[in-house]
């Protein structure tokens, strides 16, 4: 019985080595190559696209920022790495990326199955459809018999042969691989309409050869919570990534702007307080210097102003808050207490 029991005491000694070597090992390798590889998108407006410079914009490539801004107090420390829906998850696992910030779905079998762990959301979101105005469809319950273009690989096309089955209505999926090709065929009129996440598919209307030709049909067909995603077995990482993004929601709750941060600084409120100098223990947890969430909106910009910048009602695809605003709002934004 002793034996036993020394056994198994050897045994769980052994799990929390381990687990502390693995802790922090993701970050001292970034801090050694002194850049984040982050995988994207392809290119798709308003998430992750170059600009007519070469420069990657976006409410994904800003998230990305914001975790450089973490780790080395500066918004550049980054190489992008655009990746098909396919290679995604098998780039982050061999380590070819340190984080995919390339809205991703939170699911299950991705957070156990494939060894994901997820941050907190960057977008919530849900599956629609989009057509030619010339087909004069206005419902998604009009669709029986059409052709689909879907990506692979992808919550999107599950959830496309779900909701065809559900509805009794039959379909023909038009699967291509590249985000690109796949615009490329549904404008050349290869299938009758085109189904992602409702964000991506006003991204993707964006850079249409005419815009106005097309129209995003009413119906949301699934949840698609969107968010950055780690490699599991790394918690430190893992941390500085989600609490990244809580930084982001935090200061917009707090009223804190990359315009008003120097002056928010001198402000007396506890809260507002000890977000601008995280307690030093939090910090040191973190692996990070006790002004990380300062520098985060100083360089980059609270949540809400990330999102007006990228996706907003002012640009062109001029996106609703919705379930992405503040809890305070309605919406879905909300984070836990820094302190």
């Amino acid at each position: 019985m002793r034996t036993l029991k020394f056994a198994v005491a050897v045994m769980m000694m052994g799990l929390l080595f381990c687990g502390s070597a693995m802790a922090g090992q993701t970050l001292d390798t970034i801090r050694d190559r002194g850049f984040i590889n982050v995988g994207v998108s392809e290119g798709l407006a308003g998430f992750a696209m170059p600009d007519e410079k070469g420069v990657w914009r976006g409410l994904d490539v800003d998230t990305a920022r914001a975790i450089s801004c973490a780790v080395f107090g500066a918004s550049d420390k980054i190489k992008f790495i655009p990746l098909t829906s396919t290679a995604r998850f098998t780039a982050l696992q061999s380590g070819e990326v340190d984080v995919l910030c390339r809205n991703v779905t939170t699911t299950l079998s991705r957070d156990t199955a494939l060894g994901l762990d997820f941050a907190h959301v960057n977008y919530y979101d849900g599956q629609a459809f989009m057509v030619p105005k010339e087909l004069g469809v206005k419902s998604a319950k009009e669709l029986d018999g059409a052709s689909v273009c879907v990506l692979p690989g992808s919550t999107t096309e599950l959830n496309l042969a779900d909701y065809f089955r559900k509805m009794g209505m039959k379909y023909e999926p038009v699967v291509i691989r590249n985000q690109s090709a796949l615009q490329e065929a549904f404008y050349g009129g290869r299938c009758d309409c085109i189904t992602s996440d409702s964000s991506q598919l006003a991204g993707m209307r964006v850079v249409a050869p005419d815009p106005s030709k097309y129209v995003i049909l009413p119906e949301i067909i699934s949840k698609e919570p969107l968010a950055p995603c780690v490699r599991h077995g790394d918690n430190q990482w893992g941390d500085i990534v989600n609490w990244t993004v809580q930084a982001l929601i935090q200061a917009e709750e707090l009223g804190i702007t990359s315009e008003n941060i120097e002056k928010m600084a001198e402000s007396d409120d506890p809260k507002i307080k000890r977000f601008m100098s995280v307690s030093e223990g939090a910090a040191k947890a973190l692996g990070l210097g006790k002004d990380w969430a300062r520098n985060i909106i100083a360089h980059v910009g609270n949540y809400g102003e990330i999102f007006e910048r990228n996706v907003g009602k002012d640009t062109p695809l001029g996106l609703e808050r919705g379930l992405n605003a503040l809890w305070t709002e309605g919406g879905l934004m909300y984070s836990p207490p820094f302190r």
